[in-house]
This record gives C-alpha cells, structure tokens and sequence, in this order.
C-alpha cells in the first residue's frame, strides 16, 4: 500500500476566501467561501496541503485556525515549494503548446470577472 501523498499548493486569495480585488486589505482575512471546507477536507485525502499565501503568514494561520480548517494544512507558505501541483485563481496551466498558452495568457481573466 502507497502511505505517500502528493504535495498539494492551495491559494488563500480567491480560492478559499471571498477575495475582492477592489476591498483588499492586507489585514483582514475575508470570510472562507461556500463550499471550501468541504473541497479542502476532500482534497486534503488526496494530497499533503500547504496554504500558498503571499499574505501575512500568522495572519493565514489564524484564519485558517478560525475556520476549523488548519487541521487539513501541513503548514503555510510564501515560498513556491517543489509540488505534485497548484491550485489558484490566477494561473494559466501550460498545456505543451507556447502559441496556446500566450493567447491564454493575453485573454485570462480571474473567474469572477467572467461573469
């Protein structure tokens, strides 16, 4: 039996919080979004979790303490760790192809913004 589990990134902003670009404030956290417990406590049976934050790292910490959810985490981080993968609101995923992926790339739009 494979014990091993693959290091998984999760996102703080946009992913697991309601992140608004137009209210940021670096020193408030906002409330955890509908349905993200559920996806980390799922995911976290997939993967190791690392909350990927570029965001005051005891300030995460505590926000993750204050939503019941650290209990999935193995730590947190600012630090791109060598991982399985990522999951983040603001990525594009290279699909083997440049000319894709810069057309991507001139037309990407963070999900809240498709509407």
């Amino acid at each position: 039996m494979n014990y091993y589990k693959k290091k998984i990134l999760v996102d703080l902003d946009g992913v697991l919080n309601e992140y608004e670009k137009e209210h940021y404030n670096e020193n408030h956290i906002p409330v955890i979004k509908s349905g993200a417990k559920e996806f980390v406590k799922s995911l976290s049976e997939i993967g190791e979790l690392y909350l990927f934050t570029s965001r005051n790292l005891m300030l995460s910490a505590k926000w993750l303490f204050e939503n019941n959810i650290d209990k999935y985490f193995k730590d947190v981080t600012n630090v791109k760790l060598p991982s399985y993968l990522y999951i983040d609101d603001r990525c594009v995923c290279f699909k083997g192809k440049y000319e894709q992926t810069l057309d991507e790339i001139r037309n990407f739009k963070v999900y809240w913004k498709q509407k």
